[in-house]
């Protein structure tokens, strides 16, 4: 099985990469077209690169309020089954004999919350790799007392991360301060956490990439701890300022919003390209005297499997996404 849960297996491989000088993603999920997008990249990368395996993260948040990852992943919106869906296409995916053997995948957690998520906290986790334990939003003592009775209940068993500031949403008028490097040092050595999640100018949810990584505080921080640091929000940066972050101390990087932002587009172009094929000759015909296509589009073609089943669709969706993972995947896993 190449599922990395146990947790000295897991310590170990960020040993290996850090040897290398890789920052492993960490790439959110909230269906199967995203989780496999994500596998066949690192399976590719490594194919290409001529490498017996590489790592990579898959993540989902539960109950996480901005965006529960676990609820969308069935259409039920229950999240106890998104989150056992999430782990058995995972688990399928990863089989021995099937087309991922070359990836060495890490089940993550994100954002788990103190609160919300209390019953997932106190259970069985060992068929994850990685959790974030998410107290950020207390008062800086309570997110560390909470945080540290985490770490003494489960840390013999997986690997830790938090986070001492809450990377606020980037769409809205709160800005957090930059995390410092003392105050960073303290979190990691008063909670016993393996990682730390800091605020270094990214921040969750941005529309665009107009934010600034703060990379020299990234680097005070690794004077301190070492190559610890989680780096959350990098879909609101361009992939330009987070080029060497492994020199920065980072170590792993979440992504999320970058694949669906910009496998997006890619999708509406398909379908507009294809617009009769897709939704047929009437549809188009309508919509062009509304105004929202123009007369290339009234093409009289009948709708076509090609088109207009979500096969179709996902298929663009999957082609982008995994493209946009390959290119975190060169960009951080530097071949020597």
């Amino acid at each position: 099985m190449a599922i990395i849960t146990r947790r000295e297996e897991v310590v170990k491989i960020y040993e290996s990469v850090a040897e290398k000088g890789w920052v492993i993603p960490c790439l959110c999920t909230e269906n199967l077209t995203t989780t496999e997008a994500i596998i066949s990249a690192a399976s590719e990368f490594a194919r290409d690169n001529h490498l017996e395996r590489v790592p990579v993260t898959l993540a989902i948040t539960v109950q996480y309020e901005h965006r529960s990852q676990s609820r969308n992943y069935t259409h039920s919106r229950n999240w106890d089954t998104g989150l056992k869906l999430f782990q058995a296409d995972a688990e399928v995916l990863m089989r021995e004999g099937g087309d991922y053997e070359n990836v060495d995948l890490l089940l993550h957690l994100d954002h788990v919350q103190h609160d919300l998520d209390a019953d997932l906290c106190d259970s069985d986790l060992s068929s994850f790799s990685t959790i974030m334990y998410d107290a950020s939003n207390l008062p800086l003592e309570e997110n560390i007392a909470k945080t540290r009775a985490f770490v003494e209940k489960k840390g013999k068993d997986i690997v830790i991360e938090g986070a001492c500031d809450e990377i606020v949403d980037a769409g809205g008028e709160a800005h957090n301060d930059i995390t410092t490097a003392d105050k960073c040092a303290d979190y990691m050595k008063r909670t016993g956490v393996d990682m730390v999640v800091a605020n270094l100018g990214t921040e969750h949810r941005a529309s665009g990439k107009d934010l600034q990584y703060h990379g020299e505080a990234a680097r005070a921080i690794k004077e301190l701890i070492g190559p610890k640091i989680v780096l959350h929000g990098t879909s609101s940066v361009s992939n330009e300022q987070v080029k060497k972050l492994f020199a920065d101390g980072v170590c792993k990087v979440n992504i999320w919003t970058a694949l669906e932002r910009d496998a997006s587009p890619k999708l509406m172009e398909f379908l507009v390209h294809n617009a009769s094929k897709a939704a047929g000759p009437g549809t188009v015909e309508h919509l062009q005297k509304e105004g929202y296509l123009t007369d290339r589009c009234v093409t009289g073609e009948k709708e076509a499997l090609s088109a207009f089943t979500t096969a179709a669709r996902q298929d663009v969706v999957f082609e982008a996404m995994k493209q946009i993972v390959r290119e975190y995947l060169d960009m951080w896993y530097v071949l020597r």
